[in-house]
Formats: C-alpha cells, structure tokens, sequence
C-alpha cells in the first residue's frame, strides 16, 4: 500500500492507494505556521486501523522551503565566491555575507590562481562572530575541476554546522545560477532537517519504519534521507504533485496539448502536457529575486482559488490575492469564490444563506442583486485564471520547448483541453467552458488528484558527465566522482560510465532498481585545437532517469477513473 500526502496553502490532502485502488481520503486543515503538525495529522488520520506493514511507500510533497524563501524566514548565511577574470561576482550577490575572494579555475578545470587559506579563514572568523552556522562555497568552474570548493570546504568545516559546495548542488555551467543554488540549500537547511526529523517521529510513534520519499519540483521524488543534502530539491514541488496527478489520469489526451490548472484555496497553479508529458523547465525554477538551476516542471501559480477575499472599494470589485480562512459558506470570515458559488450552484456540504449573507453588503454598495454579483465574481475570476493560463503559454512558445521525455524542436504549443482539479474544480469547470474555446475535463478524484500524483509519481534524477582526453582525466563532480582516462576515451565509453553512475545515484536515491528508465539527454564533443593538430577532445554527456509514474499501477489508475 502507498501513502502520498500533499501539504496545500488551504488543506492537506492524504491517500492510501493499493493495487485495486483509492482505499482512503483525509483532508485536513493546513497550519502555515506549523507544516509538522499538519502531516503528522494527516499521517495519523490516513493510518487509523490500518496495519503499519502493510504500507510499503510513503511519499511527501511540502510547500515548507518554498513558503520560508518567499516569505524571507531563513537563517543568515555566509556565501565565498571566487571566480577570476571576467565578471565581478559582485553581480550575483546573493545576500549580505557574501564574500568575493581570490583563487581561478579555466574552463578547462586548469588552476590559474591559487585559494588564498589566509583569506579564508578571516572571513571564517568574521562569519562566526555573526553567528552564522551554514555557508556555500562556489567557483567559476568548479564543475570542471572541484579543487577549490573542496579546499574552501576544508577550511571551514570545523568552524559551521555544514558547507555546501556548488559542484554537488549542480553540475550544470552556469555560474551566476550555482551561487543562487547553492545559497538556498544553505539557507533552508536548518529548517528542512528540523522537519525532516520531526516527520521521522511521527512514522515512528505511529508504528511505520519504512524510508519517507519527498517529491522535487521535476516531478519525481527522492528519499528523504537524501534530501538533507538538497533541501531546495524540494521547492516547487506542490504544483509538481498537481501535475503529476493530472498526468496519471491524462488518457485519451495522447497527440495534444493540454493545460492543468490546480484550483485550491489560496492559488491556482497551471502547468502543460504535451502528449500527456510535462512541459518542463530545464534550465531551473526562479524563485523571489532568485535564479536557480533547480530543473522543475514548467509551471506558473496564481494568489487566486476558491477562498479568495472579495470586497469593494471605490465602486470597484476585487479578487484575491489574500486569503482570511474558509468561505463563509463553511463558517469562515469573509465572502469568496466559493460563495459565489453556493449562490448559483447546488453544493450540498454548506450554507448558501451564509454565502449570500457575506456577499449582500457588496452586492448593495454595486448596485447588483446577489445573483448577479455571484456571477460577476466568477467571470472576473475564472477570466483572472485563463489570463494567466494564456501568459503560461506565451512563456512556453518564447523558448525551446523541453518535455519531461525529449526536445521538442520548433514546437508550438495550442493546448485545446484543460484538466481541472483541486476542491472547487467540478463547479468551476462549467464557468471556465463557458467563456473559453477550451474543452474542460475535470480529473478524477479531483479532491485529491495532487496527492495521488506524488504518490504515484517515479524517483528521478540525473547525472552531468565531463571527459577531458587532452588532460586524460574524467569527471562527474556532482557526484564526487574523477577518474584517469586514456586519449582514446569516446564519447561512447562516456555515455557508458554516465549510465552506469545514474543507476548507482537513482538506487540510492530510492529508485526500482528492476524498473529504471534511462536516457541520453545531450551528448556533445569538441576537438581541441593547438595550432594545426587536434590534441584532445572535450565531452559532455547529461543523463537521466525519466520522469513518469511507478511500475505496476496501470490497473489502480484505470480502477480510480472507472470508478470516480
């Protein structure tokens, strides 16, 4: 049996799924303020009278990192950049102890400057006289060649809790995007590892032992064990349990494009699909005034859903985007979205006398009925979520568009269909067909499609390897690995020790080890030239395990659709 939990702006949702199909729903209230306690009851809930072995797969999806960077509640943190020529790093500042300092690598790993030790441990010194516990070191090139960053890191360990270097972040070329990187691992550290061990309590005071797994923002998941290294993994990783959801229950939408559009309580996130693939974000999700090389899903959230506040002023109406509780139809503060729709739709789990007390004020300072203030508030509202469904596009069509599975060369996406999910989705979906020339479908269990989806969803990842045949050396510093080599390496043998390090990186990582599906996302290789000879080659293979579903629940799926 599986467990998935999704941790929402408004509820968290929890199911227990078998081979058969949705055996369990839970929803429970979400506490900004304290993610834990929402989990743990949601864990407690969905594991009443159920025996504990019985489970064999828990998988988390949580907005903690993403909330404590938006909202700037993340510890100091000391960043040391070096870089040599070329553009100041002071460009990339990331926060105020941050730490520009000698030392230079060349594009190709050679050193050109040496760490200055003494440096280091001054501003070592410094850092701590600020209290800081957590630092990221990073280089221009240290995925070319790590040296300094693990000379960096040497320095410093004895004196912080725990140093990030940024060629184990990434090791993507991108020098500007590892600093940011790296500084957000550093930053949500504490905070993700006091969580990650108040999550192992409660499995344990509730009699299950087995590994938790945390959805990344890519789709797939990793164990929880592992993400103590890459908190940040972990950011974005609520609209990615969305879309994955809505891809489990995607047939019949192969050879189209498709929109998913999440409608929770606080936000609406949309995403695409591509012959039920998502459209993914290669180069890294941009976060606040941050630009990471966290690969993710293509996605973009909205401050508008179901529980939005309502309210006039100056003759004007407004929607969104803060959210005071529930809609008045369920006892809370303030009229919403939701209410709007207990005037004109049969909703049986509320009070419509309630709804249409909260929005009389509004509807006399407009001059309209209730009736017709309802349906203003859902127009304007379901016209805010297709504005925003229409900017998703036009940012997918403005670049190379990238699918979870391959390059779509000269791809135009015209998505034709929408996949609504989320509390509201199936009274919500008439208003969207309404004004719109899309075909909406509303997603099986659509209360709980998220949580579904990241309990279904695959572990991922990926591995980016190097070959210098000139310098007869081999690396993958991502993964702490460097090798001799001799001038004949090819980029066959690359592409073989690449494959060969993913299965080892997604078997650690939680993955079926008799169920991998792997692939050659790029390969390149350029002759180096000195004068009129070829002296070597340069190499570069990236790989990785494809995102999707887990082996083996193709009947649970087709249970859950034939019977919702």
């Amino acid at each position: 049996m599986i467990i998935g939990l999704d941790v929402g702006g408004t509820h968290t949702d929890v199911v227990l799924l078998d081979n058969q199909g949705l055996q369990k729903e839970v929803k429970v209230p979400t506490d900004p303020s304290d993610l834990f306690s929402s989990v743990s009851a949601g864990l407690t809930a969905i594991t009443e009278d159920i025996d504990p072995t019985a489970i064999d797969r828990i998988v988390l999806s949580t907005t903690l990192t993403t909330n404590a960077i938006v909202q700037h509640k993340v510890p100091l943190v000391g960043m040391i950049v070096s870089s040599g020529p070329g553009i100041d790093p002071e460009f990339y500042r990331t926060n105020s102890h941050y730490f520009v300092v000698a030392g230079s690598i060349d594009h190709r790993g050679r050193e050109i400057e040496p760490i200055d030790a003494g440096e280091i441990q001054r501003i070592a010194a410094d850092m701590k006289k600020e209290g800081i516990q957590y630092v990221g070191v990073v280089g221009k090139f240290s995925v070319r060649n790590p040296c300094h960053e693990l000379e960096m890191s040497r320095i410093l360990n004895n004196s912080f809790e725990k140093v990030f270097m940024g060629h184990r972040i990434s090791g993507n070329l991108n020098f500007a995007r590892r600093i940011a990187t790296t500084f957000l691992n550093a930053s949500v550290y504490p905070l993700h590892k006091e969580f990650y061990h108040a999550v192992q309590k409660s499995l344990q005071a509730i009699g299950l032992k087995i590994p938790l797994r945390l959805l990344k923002a890519d789709g797939g998941n990793m164990n929880f064990a592992t993400s103590i290294e890459y908190p940040a993994q972990t950011i974005q990783s609520g609209p990615a349990a969305s879309v994955m959801g809505a891809t489990a229950f995607a047939f019949g939408s192969e050879d189209e494009d498709a929109l998913v559009m999440d409608i929770g309580g606080t936000t609406t996130d949309i995403a695409m699909l591509i012959n039920r693939a998502p459209v993914l974000d290669p180069l890294g999700i941009e976060l606040d005034r941050y630009k990471t090389l966290i690969r993710s899903l293509e996605t973009l959230s909205i401050g508008l859903g179901g529980d939005s506040v309502v309210r006039v002023n100056d003759g004007n109406l407004y929607i969104g985007p803060e959210r005071l509780g529930s809609a008045m139809a369920y006892g809370g503060p303030a009229p919403t979205p939701t209410d709007a729709l207990f005037i004109l739709e049969d909703i049986p789990d509320g009070s419509r006398e309630k709804a249409a007390e909260g929005l009389e004020p509004l509807a006399a300072a407009l001059g309209f009925s209730v009736k017709s203030l309802a349906a203003e508030i859902l127009d304007q509202t379901c016209k805010k979520i297709l504005a925003a469904a229409q900017q998703l596009v036009c940012r997918i069509n403005s670049k190379p568009v990238y699918t979870i599975h391959e390059f779509q060369e000269g791809y135009v996406v015209r998505p034709k269909s929408i996949y609504v999910l989320g509390g509201p989705a199936p009274y919500f979906a008439g208003y969207l067909e309404s004004i719109s020339d899309y075909r909406i479908r509303v997603v099986p269990r659509w209360k709980v499609a998220n949580a579904i989806g990241a309990a279904l969803a695959r572990t991922t990842c990926q591995v980016n390897f190097f070959a210098d045949t000139e310098r007869q050396v081999a690396e993958a510093p991502e993964e702490n690995f460097s090798q001799r080599i001799n001038p004949q390496f090819d980029i066959e043998a690359a592409i073989h020790q690449a494959l060969d390090l993913l299965k080892t990186k997604a078997i650690e990582r939680g993955a079926n080890a008799d169920h991998l599906e792997m692939e050659v996302l790029e390969t390149l290789q350029f002759n180096m030239v000195r004068g009129f000879s070829t002296t070597g080659k340069n190499i570069r293979v990236k790989v990785q395990v494809k995102p999707g579903l887990i082996h083996g629940y193709d009947q649970l799926v087709a249970n859950l659709i034939n019977n919702a």
